[in-house]
């Protein structure tokens, strides 16, 4: 059939349509691949700066299909690098979180983005966790600035604490991304230092007087030629220098129970350390007419421990007790166990000595542990005392996890008992028969 101009032109017609359409569904295509090419290559390329072909001619590996898939193995892997990133953080704030110290951790801008446990006490305090806080965000911003700083804080408390704040920057290459504080608590510390430093000039006075008074007696008995007063002189020297041994033997002891935290682990019948303390300080008490009452502890009774360092805190009871009794007065050793539901084993051993002599004022019951620290310093001086004797007995029930107790009433007289876990097994005594 022969085509009419009409359809002739119809048909041109529709062909330039076909063709533009090719054209133009070509020229989409070449559009998409670069817009995808665009955004996906600099993501895909590792420095960040693909360079996108041209129109004269986009290679096969860059079309859609192909860039759309790198970027799935490319979001893939940054999503894996992610999961990994977020379980190092995680360990990190755990192990954060086990360090004793405070620790809070600041960005670049000085947003605080982590806190540990510990400082977590200081966010949003009051009275003297207040001022820490102020402390740590001055610090946290010296840091960020001008570089590592630090300051001592005192709180009042109570409880009343030291702390020593200290702030760091964070950097990566030349630029600085933020800063850490640590907060230490360093109160225990300034205490043991101040003991420390009390304990060295407690020593050097004890030691000064008795060796200055050695010093002058010496003297004294060069010129003299009274062989009376020279005995006398000589009696004087003897009981200072019985002073200073005494000291320096009671120092080496406070010092090797200090030392021994773990003592020996040894089964120690109570009836043997009580008598080997009494022997201890009879010939004294007797000189004084002082009796020794001591009620006959059951053999089956014992404790666990060091039996050195039980005899000497028990001789420093008896001593003590001896020390501030009159002459021809009492004092009582009573041993007894007393059960305690909240042990397994079921019981302690108290030992108990009692005066009846001067007493302890009740301002220094609490002090009465401490070195050197006496009640009556004329009188302990006039007896020999150092100043320790308790303080030894203090560290000895510490290291055998009992503990040492006072009772006194001024003018009365005074009894300490020391309390110690009684030894498990058949050698220690029943509910039954401690009642």
């Amino acid at each position: 059939m022969a085509l009419t101009a009409l359809d002739a032109a119809a048909l041109g017609l529709a062909a330039v349509t076909a063709v533009t359409a090719v054209a133009a569904v070509v020229a989409s295509r070449r559009h998409l691949r670069r817009s995808v090419a665009a955004v996906v290559m600099p993501l895909l390329d590792e420095n960040g700066g693909a360079e996108v072909p041209d129109d004269a001619g986009i290679p096969h590996h860059g079309s859609p299909d192909v860039l759309l898939a790198n970027l799935r193995i490319r979001l893939r892997a940054e999503r894996r690098q992610a999961t990994d990133a977020l379980a190092v953080l995680a360990r990190l704030g755990q192990t954060l979180s086990a360090v004793p110290e405070g620790v809070v951790v600041c960005d670049e801008h000085g947003t605080i983005r982590h806190r540990n446990e510990v400082a977590q006490v200081f966010s949003g305090a009051r009275h003297g966790e207040a001022l820490a806080e102020l402390a740590v965000n001055e610090l946290l911003g010296t840091a960020l600035h001008r570089g590592p700083a630090q300051q001592n804080l005192e709180l009042y408390g109570p409880p009343r604490r030291a702390l020593l704040i200290r702030s760091l920057p964070l950097t990566e290459g030349p630029r600085t991304i933020g800063a850490v504080a640590i907060i230490e608590d360093v109160s225990e510390r300034r205490r043991l230092e101040a003991v420390r430093r009390d304990f060295v000039a407690n020593v050097s006075h004890e030691l000064k007087s008795p060796v200055g008074a050695l010093g002058i007696l010496a003297e004294t008995m060069q010129g003299e030629e009274d062989p009376a007063v020279s005995r006398r002189l000589a009696e004087r020297m003897q009981m200072e220098a019985f002073r200073v041994a005494r000291i320096i033997d009671d120092l080496l002891d406070l010092s090797r129970i200090e030392s021994e935290e773990a003592p020996v682990r040894e089964p120690v019948p109570v009836h043997v350390a009580v008598a080997q303390a009494v022997e201890r300080i009879r010939p004294v008490a007797e000189h004084r007419g002082i009796t020794i009452d001591v009620s006959e502890a059951p053999r089956r009774l014992s404790v666990v421990g060091d039996r050195r360092q039980l005899v000497s805190a028990i001789h420093n009871l008896l001593e003590n007790a001896v020390k501030y009794s009159d002459d021809r007065s009492t004092v009582e050793v009573r041993v007894r166990a007393v059960a305690d539901p909240g042990r397994p084993e079921g019981t302690w051993v108290e030992i108990g000595v009692r005066d009846y002599g001067i007493g302890i004022p009740s301002r220094d019951l609490e002090r009465i542990f401490e070195r050197f620290y006496r009640v009556d310093r004329a009188r302990a001086r006039d007896t020999g005392g150092t100043g320790l004797g308790l303080a030894i007995v203090r560290h000895v029930a510490t290291n055998h996890r009992g503990e040492i107790r006072v009772a006194s009433r001024e003018g009365e007289g005074s009894t300490f008992t020391l309390r110690l876990p009684a030894a498990p097994g058949p050698v220690a005594l029943t509910s039954a028969e401690a009642g």
